[in-house]
């Protein structure tokens, strides 16, 4: 069992985290204008925009959640990702409705449709989401790093701020397209995170056919009832996908920045596919865990504890310094995005528009730095002081649902107005 890190790992973890900080640093050279911090002045390319939305949508508590299920119930809890697998294509038809707005964020979108009152508590509700996203995320890597490195060797607060440190450092200066450049590096990263663990695993357990032989046939079913997830469950878990995505205040940032209509929707498309992907190896891990568990007697703690089991039983020094850079690449890819979002919302959405609505451009990219910046800390201070979130970051995840009603209500429905909208998400949060 590997639970000490090596100077090996030492080096990994070191040339990592000073690596993505002077790339996001010398790309942040080129922000001079509040347009360029909050949206890269929409000039980035495809295979950027593929880069940002792999990396910002995918986090690490979502390998671990869904190798926890696997290894409980079989491979066809898989479903609980791919269920936007079935809507995905839908992300092709929605990418232009966000630039073709011309808007910033999607609290001023909600006001160009609904009026100040409706746009108001749409970006009160979006801060809350990136504040409680925020440290649900940082908290979920430090607890899977903490495991994987034995439990004694670094705290899983201690992690919380290491990360945040190196995140928060480009993302002020660079904002989106600090942001975006690094979240491409980072994917590759993210990509590593969800095939290393695989062929160390299958010699572990004999292969496949030393799975087959230790495991249930329903484990290895694509569609089983066992998992719990019948057609009509996933069908629902899909439309409720769809509907919530569209009004995720992340959204616009992952649609509106590339340099043409086509780079958006190539960017939301396909990088939502290689998540897709990759979802196969978090599947896959889940069950070699399952197999090594009753191969060697082993027993967990809980079903989510078995990704940080095969990290530390599998994993070769400076494997550990690089799966542990994974999980970091993950987490910051998403939170400086999340940064850049929430400086963006509470300056345009609240500053500007009820505090200084005469401020000039150099004001207003101060104000996002400083309020995206000050906003991340207290997502950090609730990751410190909470110890169990994944509650919290189901919360906000169906939630955003509730918003999407009205959203997408309004997009496609030219007689929606905003007693309908108020009606709907009232009525929606009520039930």
């Amino acid at each position: 069992m590997n639970t000490q890190l090596s100077w090996l790992d030492g080096v990994v973890l070191v040339g990592y985290f000073i690596g993505i900080t002077a790339m996001g640093l010398w790309v942040a050279r080129r922000v001079k204008t509040s347009g360029g911090y909050f949206l890269g002045d929409r000039k980035l390319k495809w295979w950027i925009m593929v880069g940002q939305s792999f990396g910002t949508g995918t986090h690490a508590e979502q390998p671990v959640a869904q190798a926890g299920a696997v290894f409980d119930k079989g491979f066809a809890t898989i479903w609980y990702q791919w269920k936007n697998m079935l809507i995905t294509p839908f992300y092709w038809l929605m990418a232009p409705w966000y630039r073709r707005s011309e808007r910033t964020t999607i609290g001023e979108m909600v006001e160009d449709r609904y009026g100040r009152r409706l746009a108001l508590a749409y970006t009160i509700f979006a801060i809350a989401y990136f504040v409680f996203n925020q440290g649900a995320m940082l908290k979920g890597a430090g607890k899977v790093i903490a495991v994987a490195t034995g439990g004694e060797l670094i705290s899983a607060n201690g992690v919380v701020l290491v990360m945040t440190l190196a995140f928060l450092v480009y993302s002020f200066f660079g904002g989106l397209v600090a942001s975006a450049y690094t979240d491409f590096v980072q994917s590759f990263l993210i990509i590593a995170l969800s095939f290393l663990l695989i062929p160390l695993g299958l010699m572990r357990v004999g292969g496949f056919e030393g799975m087959r032989e230790s495991l249930p046939s329903d484990f290895f079913r694509v569609y089983s009832e066992v998992s719990q997830l019948d057609a009509f469950t996933i069908a629902m878990l899909a439309v409720n996908g769809l509907v919530g995505i569209c009004a995720q205040p992340h959204t616009l940032s992952m649609n509106a920045t590339g340099e043409t209509e086509r780079a958006g929707r190539i960017g939301q498309t396909y990088g939502s596919m290689v998540k897709r992907f990759c979802t196969i190896g978090w599947a896959f891990t889940g069950l070699i865990v399952a197999a090594m568990v009753i191969q060697e007697g082993h027993t967990l703690p809980e079903r989510e504890a078995a990704f940080g089991f095969a990290c530390r039983e599998l994993l070769a020094p400076g494997l550990v310094g690089l799966m542990i850079a994974c999980v970091l690449a993950a987490n910051m890819s998403t939170c400086s995005n999340f940064m850049v979002n929430t400086g963006a919302l509470f300056t345009r959405n609240l500053y500007r528009e009820y505090f200084d609505p005469d401020a000039n451009d150099r004001r207003l990219l101060l104000m996002g730095r400083v309020s995206g910046l000050l906003l991340t800390l207290l997502g950090v201070v609730f990751a410190l002081m909470v110890e169990h979130v994944l509650d919290a970051f189901l919360f906000t995840e169906t939630i955003a649902a509730l918003m999407g009603i009205m959203f997408l209500g309004g997009i496609l429905w030219k007689r929606a107005n905003r007693w309908g909208a108020w009606a709907a998400t009232i009525i929606s949060f009520g039930i």
